[in-house]
């Protein structure tokens, strides 16, 4: 690629991490596909340069989809491209985004699957069993009670999981119960937790001190690796899927998940969706809305299973 191009992508970088507050997970996804978009127009023997026309755009998905990548991997990659050239015509780099003329793929509207009240308290209770148990080597018993917190904060706060890691001990208030949350675009909300949740921290907050000193290590981070060090989104991803593998034979389930139950069960319950909104911390109401489309589902369901006339 040119030394436009590099330079343009590191700035739009930049500006994403420190500005819009974007996770290391998520920059890597854009620096990916930003380079995968330049070098294909630099194989076409097309100058690599940030100046280009909306049809070259519209060949490179066009190539995606002759390649079968998903629709949903498509509207990511032209998602960048837009918020890139975005970011470029602000900066004066480019005079017009040519990726505002290219339209997105239809996306199948496909519902997440979420876990009922009850699967959710059966996969918790047995994390939290587990947690408990004097049994335990006392390593394995210290990382038991951390993941204990970690399933408790996702479900019981419903945070992102780069919410989640990012979390330190100046963020968390045990008298009130609630967290000063740190979410997408330096947005800053509070969220509260419930008596599990705090009993679960308080379990874990000896643990946590028993591992810095052993490794002769300070943090601030809340939540830390059995070496002290800070613990990774890859690794909560890793904890969540481990679990429910144990306890549920799910493969599926992810981070992500738990805030998908979180919001749920919520509007089940009779939540407001303005408050479930504020407590997820979405900028946008629609964001929001398609729980509702979720809990329809559900009832729908209970419907056809329990109406004699169905």
């Amino acid at each position: 690629m040119s030394q436009d191009v590099d330079q343009g992508i590191e700035q739009f970088l930049e500006y994403l991490r420190v500005e819009r507050n974007y996770s290391v997970h998520t920059l890597r996804n854009y620096r990916s596909d930003l380079s995968a978009f330049f070098q294909k127009i630099q194989v076409a023997s097309q100058p690599s340069t940030l100046t280009i026309d909306y049809r070259q755009i519209r060949h490179y998905l066009a190539h995606l989809h002759i390649e079968r990548r998903k629709p949903a991997t498509i509207a990511r990659k032209l998602a960048a491209l837009r918020a890139f050239y975005r970011f470029a015509c602000r900066k004066g780099m480019v005079p017009e985004n040519p990726a505002k003329l290219v339209s997105s793929p239809k996306l199948p509207q496909k519902l997440p699957d979420v876990m009922t009240i009850e699967e959710t308290s059966h996969l918790m209770n047995a994390v939290e069993r587990a947690a408990v148990s004097k049994q335990e080597k006392a390593g394995n018993r210290e990382l038991l009670i951390r993941d204990r917190l970690i399933l408790e904060l996702l479900y019981g706060s419903g945070l992102r999981v780069g919410e989640l890691a990012g979390l330190s001990l100046n963020q968390i208030d045990t008298s009130e119960q609630v967290l000063l949350v740190r979410g997408k675009g330096k947005k800053e909300r509070v969220a509260p937790f419930g008596d599990k949740t705090l009993e679960a921290l308080h379990a874990y907050m000896e643990c946590r001190g028993e591992i810095l000193r052993r490794n002769k290590r300070e943090s601030n981070a809340l939540l830390v690796n059995n070496r002290g060090g800070l613990l990774t989104t890859r690794s909560v991803a890793r904890i969540v899927k481990k679990y429910a593998i144990l306890f549920r034979g799910d493969t599926t389930l992810h981070p992500h998940s738990l805030r998908h139950a979180f919001a749920t069960h919520l509007l089940s319950e009779g939540a407001d969706l303005r408050s479930i909104q504020e407590l997820l911390g979405h900028s946008s109401l629609s964001s929001t809305q398609r729980y509702t489309r979720i809990s329809l589902t559900q009832l729908m369901e209970v419907y056809d299973k329990a109406h004699p006339r169905a």
